[in-house]
């Protein structure tokens, strides 16, 4: 029952609260503070019993319309202009009893009409601001039993003239600050709207440019299964010319001899086929990754474990350094295998007669973030610099035809970016190469302090779950979100900050906790 009552009352607020503006605050405050001086006036004044009663009275009936009318308006927002005439007839009723049983013009409570002119005249513009000082002066007159005759004609006269003061500066301020408001509101709809359309742009480019790698790709794979369909197509009609030409039992037996060749040239073929098509599977598919703490030391071993054999037959040496301990990271294990198997295959095959394999693990720290990096390095041929810029694009090969399908490093790429990683490759001719892959971490005692998202207040921690908003720094890297999501990654930059401003280092967050260590 409670809890249902709380639930209503909160979804009415959230109702409400568009329609709160600055002037309905301090309309609550002011009515707050006239309430409490009220309460002190009677307090600590000496007045009669009489006098006493009337303004306890007066001050209940303040309270009560008060309350009444905010309910009226906490139940009907959308009515608040109409609303705010009602609390602008009581408050002028109330000020002028409360000015008449309090003395007149000797009254403490004569600045009541000052206030209400202000704050009304700031609420309602220029033209009503200066019809409400109208009516409040003829009210301040009213209140003391003004005498044409007795009273002072110079101090009323300034007297009103301070609430047409009061009231047309305000007014005119209230005016610009609409009018500007009313431009701002503009401003962010046209904004919002172009935002839209850009994202819609944008969207339209992307599927312009994935058909367009996806025609690239298909080109591609046109091109690498034409060779081997080619061999097969030939040697097969070579056979089936040869086979359609025998007569004899002898001349079959010679022929199935003769042409073996043939059949072991097809058989290659075939097996390069499906090598082929298994690694665009494997580079096109989206696989779901289970992201779990682990050591990537026991992976590499694993790794490692069904390419000792083929290396003793190549006369290549594998030597592994890995440091122990290192911390538990957040990888997927047979992804992460995967990406070490193609490294170590590609090195075997850069060392066809013989060499060193050497695998290392250690710590780095890049971009004031820290990292564990996998090393696998070769003492091969290496790769010239003119082509280390293409070595991860799909189907791009150093080796022999026949000998490599060109995903290999592909593939290694799009896992590591996955893991919010980096991947880097360093080459020289006749001395090797060497592949590094980096695997952000983010220290035990960080999880504690403020995370991104707490700072720039993004949501993405109140959305977890509900698939609205995204992020891949959530909730695991929150305290190193430009190495993951940021400017810093290696992949397309996806986190909301770092699109805005197109470069990390000008984020708040990034300056307070990499550069100044104050968060």
């Amino acid at each position: 029952m409670v809890r249902d009552t709380g639930n209503r009352l909160a979804k009415q607020w959230d109702r409400v609260r568009p329609f709160v503006e600055i002037a309905d605050i301090a309309f609550l405050f002011l009515r707050l503070i006239i309430l409490c001086g009220g309460i002190g006036w009677l307090i600590f004044s000496r007045v009669p019993q009489e006098t006493f009663s009337d303004v306890s009275k007066l001050f209940i009936y303040f309270s009560v319309y008060s309350f009444l009318i905010y309910l009226w308006l906490f139940l009907s927002p959308e009515k608040k202009k109409l609303i705010h005439v009602f609390f602008l007839a009581f408050d002028f009723l109330f000020t002028l009893m409360l000015v008449r049983l309090t003395g007149g013009f000797q009254s403490h409570f004569l600045i009541g009409f000052y206030l209400m002119t202000a704050l009304y005249s700031f609420y309602y513009g220029l033209m009503r601001g200066a019809i409400i000082a109208f009516i409040a002066s003829a009210l301040y007159l009213l209140s003391g039993s003004f005498n044409p005759v007795r009273h002072y004609w110079g101090d009323f006269s300034v007297s009103i003239a301070s609430l047409f003061l009061l009231a047309i500066p305000l007014g005119m301020l209230s005016q610009k600050l609409k009018k500007d408001k009313l431009e701002i509101t503009e401003l962010n709809t046209n904004l919002k709207n172009y935002i839209e359309e850009l994202q819609k742009v944008h969207g339209r480019l992307i599927q312009i440019e994935k058909m367009s790698e996806l025609g690239r790709m298909a080109a591609d794979v046109a091109h690498e299964i034409r060779n081997p369909l080619i061999s097969i197509g030939g040697f097969a009609r070579r056979l089936e010319k040869k086979l359609s030409s025998i007569k004899t039992e002898k001349e079959c037996i010679m022929t199935i001899v003769k042409e073996k060749e043939y059949t072991d040239i097809i058989i290659s073929e075939v097996n390069r086929l499906e090598r082929i098509l298994k690694d665009i599977l494997t580079y096109s598919r989206e696989v779901k990754y289970t992201l779990e703490f682990q050591q990537v030391n026991d992976i590499i071993k694993e790794a490692l474990k069904t390419v000792y054999g083929t290396c003793r037959e190549q006369k290549i040496q594998i030597e592994e350094k890995l440091d122990d301990p290192l911390p538990d990271i957040l990888i997927d294990k047979d992804q992460v295998r995967q990406a070490v198997n193609n490294l170590v295959s590609n090195a075997m095959g850069a060392m066809l007669n013989g060499g060193v394999i050497t695998i290392k693990t250690y710590r780095a720290n890049l971009f004031h973030v820290n990292y564990v990096v996998a090393e696998v390095a070769d003492t091969g041929t290496g790769i010239p610099e003119d082509k280390l810029d293409m070595i991860f694009e799909p189907f791009y090969s150093s080796k022999a035809i026949g000998a490599g399908t060109g995903l290999g490093l592909s593939i290694c790429k799009k896992i590591i970016d996955r893991h919010s990683g980096l991947i880097r490759v360093d080459s020289q001719i006749n001395n090797g190469t060497s592949f590094k892959l980096f695997f952000p971490f983010q220290k035990e005692e960080d999880n504690n302090k403020t995370k991104c998202w707490e700072f720039i207040n993004c949501g993405v921690d109140r959305a977890d779950g509900t698939g609205i908003i995204k992020c891949p720094s959530y909730p695991h890297y929150g305290r190193i979100c430009w190495a993951v999501t940021g400017t810093f990654c290696g992949d397309r930059v996806s986190g909301i900050i770092a699109q805005k401003l197109g470069d990390c280092k000008q984020c708040e967050f990034y300056k307070k906790v990499a550069e100044e260590k104050v968060l």
